[in-house]
């Protein structure tokens, strides 16, 4: 080892000084040069869609953008996109990316048009949560806050931005549908829903349940015919259990001087817990008595007792508001980006949710669950009632 260290210590009787430079200095500069250009290489649109997989899903939806064709002639290439600034950013994501060329070349996870679809949710979802732990640095390489000129926005999108902008949000929590089609996310929801199912089949024992869906109540064990309904997370009390039956007491708010058909979370907030009729409507008792400030109406707090059977009953309402909170997020915050769930009150959500399901599948079922949700962390809600 001595030796070795001796003799690269000595002059060269080959080289001469200048020679060592001038090879020295080529090498330099090939070890910048060569991967500079194999970064611009790979990182260019063309390089990006020679796989048929690119060339023929997101390429073509691509195409369709503002990104690729607008007033103003400035197009954002793939690697506008997908590969964050900066010199080590970008050699980290080089290499992360050659998953992909294992994925083309050994699994063929995407090689069809089928395959790629099923798997559309899983890779944008990676994408999404990348995009989100830069805090959208690639965006902000041609968008900026500060250089927006709100004037000249359509007042409702001015309006979102300046909030987004306070906040510092990340672009892509509003803009996931801005170049490429958005997956279909309800399978996965399902999957959501079917698990939380399950977990109510291990964990209905309480004393306290909270529906998953909307149940009949009937006024007497094994009627046919329902005297009204529970809604969604909606919180009851067991006080018998026989078989598959349950009594229950159910207690809510109803206007004073109105039909009393009708229990809502709290006096004047539009938060339904249950409907009732018949013999459930008249057996209730009034418990206690409010007026509403802002209107100056009388509401009274009603108990009534009603059975219902087992099944989509829980024993904590947090699993139903997380379950909820991936609804709203899968649904109604990918294109534009929904509200923030205190943007609104209680009441004020129904007209605007009603609004936006016109662009979503939701089910009925899901719409109840997420309406519900939005209304009891809207911003007039007191906190111990938000969850």
């Amino acid at each position: 080892m001595k030796r070795l260290w001796l003799a690269l210590k000595k002059p060269s009787k080959k080289w001469s000084v200048l020679s060592l430079l001038l090879i020295g200095t080529i090498i330099g500069i090939a070890l910048i040069m060569v991967p500079h250009a194999g970064l611009e290489i790979t990182g260019s649109t063309k390089f990006c869609i020679s796989c048929h997989e690119m060339e023929s899903t997101v390429y073509k939806e691509y195409q369709q953008t503002t990104h690729f064709s607008n007033a103003s002639g400035v197009r954002a290439e793939c690697k506008d996109c997908h590969i964050p600034p900066g010199t080590f950013s970008a050699i980290g994501r080089k290499i992360e990316a050659s998953n992909d060329l294992y994925q083309k070349f050994i699994t063929g996870s995407i090689d069809t048009p089928e395959k790629f679809e099923a798997k559309r949710a899983e890779l944008a979802a990676r994408e999404w949560e990348r995009m989100k732990a830069n805090n959208s640095a690639t965006c902000r390489t041609c968008h900026n806050y500060d250089a927006m000129d709100h004037a000249k926005q359509h007042p409702e999108a001015a309006k979102q931005m300046k909030i987004a902008a306070k906040d510092n949000q990340s672009c892509i929590d509003c803009h996931k549908g801005i170049a490429h089609k958005m997956p279909d996310m309800s399978s996965g929801l399902k999957k959501d829903f079917e698990a939380l199912i399950q977990m109510a089949e291990k964990q209905s024992d309480g004393e306290t349940l909270y529906t998953l869906n909307q149940k009949p109540i009937f006024a007497n064990k094994g009627d046919k015919e329902p005297e009204g309904s529970l809604l969604p997370a909606s919180e009851i009390k067991v006080l018998k259990r026989d078989g598959d039956w349950l009594e229950v007491s159910i207690t809510g708010w109803t206007e004073t001087e109105g039909r009393r058909r009708v229990l809502s979370l709290l006096p004047g907030k539009r938060i339904f817990v249950s409907t009732l009729r018949g013999e459930l409507q008249t057996r209730a008792k009034v418990e206690e008595e409010a007026v509403v400030p802002e209107t100056g109406t009388k509401w009274s707090k009603l108990t009534t007792t009603a059975w219902i059977q087992k099944g989509e009953l829980i024993n904590q309402v947090e699993p139903i508001w997380s379950y909820a909170g991936t609804l709203y997020n899968n649904t109604c915050n990918q294109c534009h980006g929904a509200p923030d769930i205190k943007h609104y009150d209680a009441n004020a959500w129904i007209g605007t949710l009603k609004g936006m399901l016109g662009f979503t599948s939701l089910n009925t079922q899901e719409e109840r669950i997420l309406l519900k949700y939005l209304q009891v962390n809207a911003s007039d809600m007191p906190t111990e009632k938000q969850q």
